[in-house]
C-alpha cells in the first residue's frame, strides 16, 4: 500500500509525505459541519490565515441558507425528462458499497442534483470543498442538500485530501465526485486521479453526463447553467472497475477511454433531447 500511495501522490503532482495517506481521517465536533470529514489542516492552516468567528458563522449561516434556496428554486425551474443509464447506478451500488462518479467540471450542476437523489439507494454523496473559512458555506450547503464534505485542496492540500478521499470511500462508504478536468482545466482532459484511487480503493468508477435544451455558458470555464425552464436529460454511464495493477500505458489508455465515454455520454443525452423535441 505505502509503494501505491507514493505513486498516486505522485501521479497527481502532490509532493506531501505519502505517510499521511496511512492516518485516520478525522471527523468533525462541530455541528455545523455533522457528516462531513475535516481535512487536517483544516482550522490549522489556510491561505487566508482568517479564523470562524460567530459572527462570521452567523453570516455564513444565512449566506448559506440563500444559496440553498435559490438553487432549489433554480433546479425546480428545469424539468429532467429523461435519465439514460439509471440502471447503472443501481449495478455500481450493487457491486460496491460507494462509487466514484466523475461528470466534467461543466456538469456540476445536474450531473450532482441526480447524484444527491440517489441517497434512498444508499448512496453517499461527497464533495471535496476548501478548507478556508470561506469553504465553510459550502460545508452547509452541501450538510443541506443531505451531501457529505471532504475538507481540502488539490492544488494546496492534495495529498491530504486524496487520503481522506480514500478513507471515505473504504471506511465511511461515501462515494466522492470528481471533475477529472477540475475547474482549472485543461478542459476535457481526464486526469489520472480518479482512476488512481479506483485503483487503491477497488470502488468503481461511474461516469455522466447532461445536457440541456438551452444553456448559458460562463465566459472563463463554459460551465453550464440551463436556462430556467429548459428541459434536462442525463446520462450514466457503465460503471468501471480499475485492476489493482495498472501499467502506464493502460493508465494512460484508460484517461483516453474515460474522455471518450464522457463525450459520447453528452452526445447521448443531446440525440435524446432532439429526439423529444421533434416528436
Amino acid at each position: 500500500m505505502g509503494q501505491n500511495l507514493t505513486f498516486v501522490a505522485q501521479a497527481w503532482g502532490f509532493h506531501d509525505n505519502p505517510r499521511l495517506f496511512c492516518r485516520r481521517a478525522r471527523m468533525p465536533t462541530d455541528p455545523e459541519d455533522a457528516g462531513g470529514l475535516r481535512n487536517t489542516l483544516y482550522k490549522k492552516e489556510t491561505r487566508s490565515k482568517r479564523r470562524m468567528t460567530p459572527l462570521r458563522r452567523f453570516a455564513w449561516r444565512i449566506v448559506a441558507a440563500l444559496g440553498v434556496g435559490l438553487i432549489k428554486l433554480f433546479w425546480g425551474t428545469c424539468r429532467v425528462v429523461r435519465v439514460i443509464g439509471d440502471e447503472h447506478m443501481a449495478q455500481a451500488l450493487k457491486s460496491a458499497p460507494s462509487v466514484i462518479p466523475v461528470y466534467w467540471h461543466q456538469h456540476q450542476l445536474f450531473a450532482s442534483k441526480y447524484l444527491l437523489e440517489q441517497a434512498p439507494r444508499g448512496l453517499k454523496l461527497g464533495f471535496l470543498i476548501s478548507p478556508s473559512v470561506d469553504g465553510d458555506i459550502g460545508v452547509m450547503v452541501v450538510a443541506r442538500f443531505g451531501g457529505h464534505s471532504i475538507r481540502g485542496s488539490t492544488t494546496h492540500t492534495g495529498a491530504r485530501a486524496l487520503r481522506d478521499y480514500y478513507e471515505a470511500l473504504t471506511k465511511l462508504n461515501i462515494s466522492p465526485s470528481i471533475t477529472p478536468d477540475g475547474p482549472k482545466g485543461p478542459r476535457f482532459v481526464f486526469k489520472p486521479g480518479a482512476i488512481l484511487l479506483s485503483q487503491m480503493s477497488q470502488r468503481p468508477i461511474l461516469p455522466l453526463a447532461f445536457a440541456a435544451s438551452r444553456a448559458w455558458l460562463i465566459a472563463w470555464d463554459k460551465f453550464v447553467i440551463p436556462v430556467p425552464f429548459a428541459r434536462i436529460v442525463i446520462a450514466v454511464g457503465a460503471p468501471r472497475q480499475v485492476p489493482r495493477t495498472l501499467q502506464p500505458a493502460a493508465l494512460e489508455r484508460l484517461q483516453k477511454e474515460l474522455a471518450v465515454e464522457l463525450k459520447n455520454l453528452f452526445v447521448a443525452a443531446l440525440a435524446e433531447l432532439n429526439a423529444k423535441a421533434a416528436a
